[in-house]
């Protein structure tokens, strides 16, 4: 029987399609996408992490760092080790969590997805009849103006109309007899996947970050207002003073499992996600976390540029002086800014040099003496013999100046200006030459050793000092280190 002679019958809607529930195929071949979900936050928690830590090793951009390699070493209260073993514990009890949670799920089922489409063209059917009403309102004919426009804009007709579209009809099964029944103009299909497939899981998304934004905003704040909670649980945190990226789970286990672990646990749920979904807001949450805990400010990272909570925001939250300041994690900062918790004390990149200045004296206190000599071994000398200033050139001392600018007072700089300026009397087997290769040297040295900002400058000055030499040596000097008289 064909459309022109099937029989039709009075729907209000046009009518919704069956559907069947399968199983759905999983992302990766042989891998269910429930322990995908659980496995896919871990390998990139750990992906991410390692990426900083080759970062960190190589020191590959000392700019952007928050923190220099002397902090990490002596400003922290725990080792990398015990940092390493409590994640692991804490992405234990994740685990067993999701799969326990998985138990209770059932394997993911698709094919409904036409009829949910469906429903949402319905609601959208049903929306259109309050146009008319809307427009007389304001003193519009409704069917009139749909009448004018029909020729030209059908769809716009029928919507003016009020959801009328009596030319768009479908012929459906009914009773075994093919039957004439009302259908979804394209228009409204369209807008339907939109918002079935764009609109819903963007809201979902939105409403779970923000669930546990909220969720963590007031337990992280209570465990710093209550004692006995940041004692027994979040203290432990806090021993990283200097964050780094693998550090971001670094937590009492009990910490991570209501903090982290319960929070998104709660936010997927709530939120209705399925299964992948619930994947991308797994791991999403938690590339973000340890990209809030990396300890670099990076003009090019997108993380760090989307919302205003980033590793410099949460960095002033790790140190003594703002540890009850920026509560907020991992997203947005509003609770922040709504409730008067936000740092207000302005930059604070003074504060982070004179912390810098320290820890690097720290480390230097603890290199191991070549020589059993002390600085107070010169300051207390009561005479210079047998050295004599008179006969040391300025070569020698502009050498010394920028060289050693540390060197003790007292009687080791006559030492080493005297031992400098014999360097530069031997010409037969170097003289200035080698003052040049030795501060070369110096300078490929301590910028291998040291990329704090005090010893980029000091490795500056030498640099200068071998360039004047090498120009000096190929006769383009000034005189400052051509050949001289000694005084």
């Amino acid at each position: 029987m064909d459309n022109a002679t099937a029989p039709s019958i009075a729907y209000d809607l046009p009518p919704l399609p069956s559907y069947t529930l399968i199983p759905q195929p999983s992302v990766i071949p042989g891998i269910a996408d429930q322990y995908l979900q659980l496995g896919l936050p871990i390998f990139a928690y750990w992906a991410v992490s390692l990426f900083f830590h080759l970062l960190d090793t190589y020191d590959l951009f000392p700019q952007y760092r928050l923190h220099t390699p002397a902090e990490v070493l002596k400003r922290n209260h725990v080792s990398r080790y015990e940092v390493f073993r409590d994640v692991i514990i804490q992405q234990f009890v994740q685990t067993v969590f999701g799969l326990i949670l998985a138990a209770f799920e059932g394997p993911p089922m698709y094919g409904k997805e036409e009829y949910d489409v469906a429903v949402w063209a319905g609601r959208i059917r049903m929306a259109q009849r309050g146009i008319p009403v809307l427009l007389g309102m304001v003193g519009v004919d409704a069917a009139g103006l749909a009448k004018r426009v029909s020729g030209e804009h059908a769809m716009l007709a029928g919507a003016l109309s009020g959801g009328f579209y009596p030319e768009v009809m479908q012929t459906v099964m009914l009773y075994g007899q093919p039957t004439i029944a009302p259908a979804f103009a394209q228009w409204e299909l369209t807008a339907a996947k939109a918002i079935y497939h764009l609109l819903i899981p963007a809201c979902q998304f939105l409403v779970a970050i923000c669930w546990v934004d909220t969720w963590q905003y007031f337990l992280h704040r209570a465990m710093h207002m209550n004692k006995w909670l940041y004692t027994t649980l979040h203290a432990r945190h806090h021993r990283l003073y200097v964050p780094y990226a693998y550090g971001a789970l670094y937590n009492h286990p009990g910490e991570g499992f209501i903090l982290d672990t319960a929070g998104t646990g709660l936010a997927y749920l709530v939120t209705g996600m399925t299964v992948r979904q619930g994947t991308w807001l797994f791991t999403c949450a938690t590339i973000k976390t340890v990209d809030d805990h990396c300890g670099y400010s990076f003009p090019w990272d997108p993380l760090q540029h989307i919302t205003s909570n980033n590793a410099g925001y949460h960095d002033v939250h790790h140190q003594s002086w703002g540890i009850k300041t920026n509560f907020s994690q991992p997203f947005f900062t509003f609770w922040d800014g709504f409730l008067g918790t936000k740092w207000t004390g302005g930059d604070v990149s003074a504060r982070y040099e004179r912390a810098k200045s320290a820890a690097q004296k720290k480390v230097d206190a603890e290199v191991t003496p070549i020589t059993a000599s002390k600085p107070e071994d010169s300051t207390c000398a009561t005479t210079a013999k047998p050295y004599d200033l008179d006969e040391i050139s300025s070569i020698a001392r502009t050498a010394q100046t920028v060289s050693e600018p540390r060197i003790p007072a007292g009687k080791a700089t006559y030492q080493a200006l005297a031992s400098r300026q014999q360097i530069l009397d031997d010409t037969q087997t170097g003289g200035i030459s080698v003052l040049a290769e030795e501060s070369t040297e110096e300078v490929r040295e301590q910028k291998a050793a040291f990329r704090t900002s005090r010893k980029r400058t000091t490795s500056l000055g030498l640099k200068e000092f071998a360039d004047r030499v090498g120009e000096s040596l190929q006769g383009k000097g000034t005189g400052v280190l051509g050949v001289e008289s000694r005084r």
